[in-house]
């Protein structure tokens, strides 16, 4: 099997990374925080004290970090990734970023020869840990389908949206999909209890309707016990609404519900809750009542 970069081990990175080391894959390891890449290393992989020098081993490198600005310095830094990377290689970059930045850096990658193709995925941690994300993959065919043999490690799905860029285009959608979502299971919740209705009932009903979706029976418990440990946490959502809401802007498009989840996430960010999970947000709509 090829040697394999994976630039990136937190929340997701760790375990999606973990996926690919399990199935046999000889990984080289770059974190910032290297206390967190530990259990790579005790697995087998190598630690590199950059991201280049772990790219200058690899066949295909994967990137898998928070901010475009943060992707930028893995990339660009004088021991980044370009300053060190094979002539044909596969950089993958599994980030959520804007899509405008992925063509930038798709454009950076094919000047050193290499290959850029953006696959962030839809899923949290569970899913991370269970190989059962959805990868939203832009890029060429050929990428893709060389790409393929890890994806099948990663996900249980792929789906080739069209060039580069548009895997991010879908993953700003879905993250829309996701913060409507809770934001109106938490909206629910509160106007029901100020009618004097029970939480527990609520939840049941909204379970058995129309509207019944997973996200409430994973966010279940969450809910009830009002306790949010992070699967996809608050500051991670807002800053994604974010970036959609700028590409709605350039674009001259309306989502009015968009930019409602945007304030109320941004909102929560700031008031202390950008570490805790979406299903938090209920938290968050709780307090507006008292201010």
């Amino acid at each position: 099997m090829s040697n394999v970069a994976w630039i990136g081990t937190g929340h997701m990175g760790l375990p999606m990374a973990q996926r690919l080391q399990q199935a046999g894959y000889s990984l080289h390891v770059y974190n910032r925080t290297a206390d967190k890449a530990a259990p790579l290393k005790q697995a087998g992989a190598t630690l590199h004290s950059s991201p280049g020098a772990a790219a200058a081993e690899a066949d295909t490198i994967f990137i898998m970090l928070t901010k475009g600005d943060t992707v930028q310095q893995v990339l660009d830094g004088e021991d980044g990734i370009l300053n060190h990377v094979r002539a044909g290689s596969y950089i993958v970059n599994m980030s959520t970023i804007s899509p405008g930045e992925a063509r930038a850096f798709a454009q950076s990658v094919q000047q050193k020869g290499a290959i850029y193709l953006d696959a962030p995925v839809s899923g949290s941690v569970a899913p991370a840990q269970q190989g059962q994300l959805v990868i939203l993959a832009g890029g060429t065919a050929n990428a893709v389908q060389h790409c393929q043999p890890y994806f099948d490690m990663l996900g249980k799905h792929t789906i080739h949206f069209g060039d580069v860029g548009a895997g991010n285009s879908a993953k700003l959608s879905i993250n829309l999909m996701l913060g409507i979502t809770m934001q109106g299971i938490a909206e629910a919740l509160v106007i029901g209890e100020h009618a004097g209705l029970k939480r527990e009932q609520l939840i049941e009903m909204i379970g058995q309707s129309a509207v019944a979706t997973p996200m409430l029976n994973a966010k279940k418990d969450s809910l009830l016990q009002e306790d949010f440990p992070s699967a996809f946490m608050i500051r991670l959502l807002s800053k994604d609404l974010g970036l959609l809401m700028d590409e709605a802007r350039r674009d001259g498009v309306d989502l009015p519900l968009a930019a409602a989840a945007d304030r109320t996430f941004a909102d929560a960010t700031e008031h202390g809750k950008g570490e805790l999970d979406m299903a938090a947000i209920l938290l968050e709509l709780q307090e507006r009542r008292q201010r």
